[in-house]
C-alpha cells in the first residue's frame, strides 16, 4: 500500500499518526461516514522486512532493527536528545506505529489505577473509572483478536478474550509451579498474538520475536487489524508526512495542519477537526511547536502541563538459569504469564504502587551472552562462549518487572534548542529520573522474583536494574482531568482550551499503572471516537 495524495482539501475529521490509537479513531469514524485524513511520518512496512525469521535477526536488532530511534536513525524517524535523561523514550515510526515492534502484552488497567489519589494519596484520580472504560476494552480484545483465559481473579469479571491463551511451555509451567509454592497469583498472559487464525492475523508460529516485527503476520499490530478497514471505509492515509504545526483560526480553533513530505515540500492539510495520536514525546512535541500568539506557551498548553508528568515505566529484569532445557527461546514474546500478586499499593513497604512481573521468552544466542557480561575476559571468546551457550540458550526463566511510574513535573518533554531532525523542526528533549519511589518498588519487586526463581530451583540468578531503553511506554505529557488549570484534555480526549482538538494517545492518560498501556490507550481513542460521532452536530468547527 502506499501514500494516498488524492485527500480532500478540506477533512471532517485530521487524525496525525497512524499508530494504534490513530487507527482506532480512524476506522470507526470512516466507518460512521465522517471524511478523515491521517498523516503519518512513517511508511508501511511487510512482514517479510522483519528480521525475526533470519538466522542473523539479534544482528539485525542490534542497530538497523533496534528499538532506539537514536540508534535505528531510520529516514521516518526523529532524534530524542536524552543527556539529561536516564531512560530512552522508544519509538517506531510507520503505519501501525510501536505495535510494529511491541511484545504484544494486551493487559488492562486495574480499577484502583482509575483512584489512586484517593486510596493512595498520590498522583491524581482520573476523570473516569474502570467501568466506564470496560466497554471499550471488550470492544479492543475482539477487533485485535486477544489470546488469553477468561477469569482472572486479579481483574473484575467480564474479560473474556476472543482467542484461548498462548502455551505457556516448559518455562511457564516451571515459573507457575514455583509461584504455586510461594501462594502467589498468577494467570496464563493475554496477549495480542493470535493463537488460532483470526482475521487478517495468521496462527502464531513461535517465532519468539516479537519486538522486532512479526515475520508471520500473527502479532495485533494496528496495520493489521484496523488500518484495512479504515481505508475500506473511506479513510485517507497519508505517508511519509511530517507534521510540524497544527493550524488555528483567529478564534482559536484547530483549522489543520502543515506537514513535510518525503522531498521536503511543505503541504497544508485542512480539517473542521484534529485528533493527535503521535505518541507521549510527540504530541507535546508538536503542541509546543504550534506555539502562537493566542498560545504564546504552546498550543492546549494553558495548565502549562503539555509535556509535563512525563511516565516511561521503569523496567528491571531478574533471569533464572536452570540446569534442564526449559525451551526458553520458543515465543510468544509476548508473556507466557503474569502475576499481579504485588500490583496494589501496600504503604508498609516504603513506597506507593506495584508493579506486574511477567515471564517472556528469553532470547538468542547474544542475549545469553548477554547474561554473562560481568564474566572475566577470558570466559567471553572461544570455547568458553560456546560452553556457555550450550548451558545456558534454553535454561533461562526471564522475568520482567514493570513498575507504576508515578507523575511527576520534573520529568517531562520539551523542545531542543539545537538538536533538529532531518526536516530542520526542533527535536524533543527527555528530561527524565527514575523517582526514589520506582527505585523502592523495583528492589522489592526484583527480590520477590529471587525468591520465586529460588523456589522454582535455579541454579544462577542474574539481576539487571532500570536499562537506558527500557521503556516504550509514553504516557501523561497531556493529561486528562476535569479542571482545565490541572490538565490538558477532558475525560474524553478533548482540549480544555481548544474545544475541537482531541488527544487520543499515551500522553493523556492520567495515571500509566504497572501494564502495558496499550490496551488502555486504545480503548480510551475508541470511547473519545464514539462520542465524537454522536455529539458531531453540536461540535463548534472553524467552518
Amino acid at each position: 500500500m502506499t501514500s494516498v495524495p488524492s485527500a480532500p482539501e478540506l477533512a471532517d475529521v485530521l487524525v496525525v499518526g497512524a499508530g494504534p490509537s490513530g487507527a482506532v479513531v480512524a476506522a470507526e469514524l470512516a466507518g460512521r461516514g465522517f471524511s478523515v485524513v491521517c498523516l503519518e511520518q512513517g511508511r508501511w512496512f511487510n512482514n517479510d522486512e522483519f528480521p525475526g525469521s533470519k538466522v542473523e535477526w539479534e544482528v539485525l536488532a542490534e542497530r538497523r532493527w533496534s528499538r532506539d530511534q537514536n540508534v535505528r536513525r531510520r529516514p521516518d524517524d526523529y532524534p530524542v536528545e536524552v543527556s539529561d535523561s536516564e531512560i530512552t523514550p522508544i519509538m517506531f515510526a510507520g503505519v501501525g506505529g510501536s505495535s510494529l515492534i511491541y511484545g504484544g502484552h494486551w493487559m488492562r488497567l486495574l480499577p484502583s489505577d482509575f483512584r489512586m489519589r484517593t486510596l493512595d494519596g498520590v498522583a491524581d484520580d482520573w476523570p473516569l473509572t474502570y467501568e466506564d472504560l470496560s466497554p471499550y476494552y471488550d470492544a479492543l480484545d475482539a477487533a485485535v483478536g486477544v489470546s488469553g483465559l477468561a477469569g482472572d481473579p486479579a481483574y473484575p469479571p467480564g474479560m473474556n478474550p476472543p482467542l484461548p491463551p498462548h502455551p505457556i511451555g516448559r518455562v511457564g509451567r516451571r515459573a507457575a509451579m514455583a509461584l504455586n509454592s510461594l501462594g502467589w497469583h498468577w494467570w496464563p498472559a493475554p496477549n495480542a498474538i493470535a493463537s488460532h487464525r483470526y482475521g487478517e492475523l495468521a496462527p502464531c508460529a513461535r517465532w519468539g520475536t516479537c519486538e522486532t516485527g512479526c515475520p508471520e503476520g500473527a502479532k495485533g499490530s494496528f496495520d493489521l487489524t484496523h488500518w484495512p478497514r479504515a481505508l475500506k471505509s473511506g479513510a485517507k492515509l497519508i505517508t511519509g508526512a511530517r507534521v510540524h504545526r497544527i493550524t488555528t483560526n483567529k478564534r482559536g480553533l484547530a483549522d489543520g495542519a502543515l506537514y513535510f513530505d518525503r522531498e521536503g515540500r511543505e503541504h497544508r492539510q485542512r480539517a473542521q477537526m484534529v485528533v493527535l495520536a503521535a505518541n507521549g514525546v510527540g504530541t507535546p512535541r508538536l503542541l509546543l511547536l504550534s506555539a502562537s500568539t493566542l498560545f504564546p506557551d504552546g498550543l492546549a498548553n494553558s495548565s502549562g502541563l503539555v509535556g509535563k508528568r512525563l511516565m516511561l515505566h521503569p523496567n528491571a529484569v531478574v533471569t533464572g538459569i536452570y540446569e534442564e532445557d526449559l525451551q526458553s527461546w520458543l515465543g510468544p514474546a509476548g508473556q507466557l504469564i503474569h502475576s499481579l500478586e504485588f500490583y496494589e499499593t501496600d504503604l508498609s513497604r516504603g513506597f506507593a504502587g506495584g508493579a506486574k512481573l511477567d515471564v517472556t521468552p528469553t532470547g538468542g544466542p547474544m542475549r545469553v551472552l548477554d547474561l554473562h557480561g560481568e564474566a572475566a575476559f577470558d570466559q567471553l571468546w572461544g570455547p568458553a562462549v560456546h560452553e556457555r551457550v550450550r548451558t545456558t540458550l534454553g535454561h533461562t526463566v526471564h522475568w520482567g518487572i514493570m513498575a507504576n511510574d508515578l507523575p511527576e513535573e520534573s520529568n517531562f518533554i520539551s523542545l531542543d534548542p539545537e538538536l533538529k531532525d532531518s526536516d530542520g523542526i526542533p527535536a524533543p528533549k527527555s528530561h527524565y529520573v527514575v523517582s526514589e519511589n520506582s527505585w523502592r518498588l523495583l528492589r522489592f519487586n526484583m527480590e520477590r522474583v529471587r525468591e520465586v526463581n529460588t523456589a522454582a530451583g535455579a541454579i544462577g540468578i542474574v539481576d539487571e536494574e532500570v536499562g537506558p531503553c527500557a521503556a516504550g511506554h509514553l504516557l501523561g505529557t497531556a493529561c486528562m482531568g476535569d479542571d482545565p488549570r490541572t490538565s490538558v484534555v477532558n475525560a474524553w480526549g478533548v482540549s480544555h482550551d481548544v474545544p475541537n482538538l482531541r488527544i487520543v494517545d499515551g500522553s493523556a492518560m492520567t495515571t500509566g499503572g504497572a501494564v502495558n498501556p496499550t490496551a488502555t490507550i486504545t480503548a480510551l481513542a475508541l470511547r473519545s471516537a464514539v462520542q465524537l460521532a454522536t455529539n458531531a452536530r453540536w461540535q463548534e468547527v472553524p467552518e
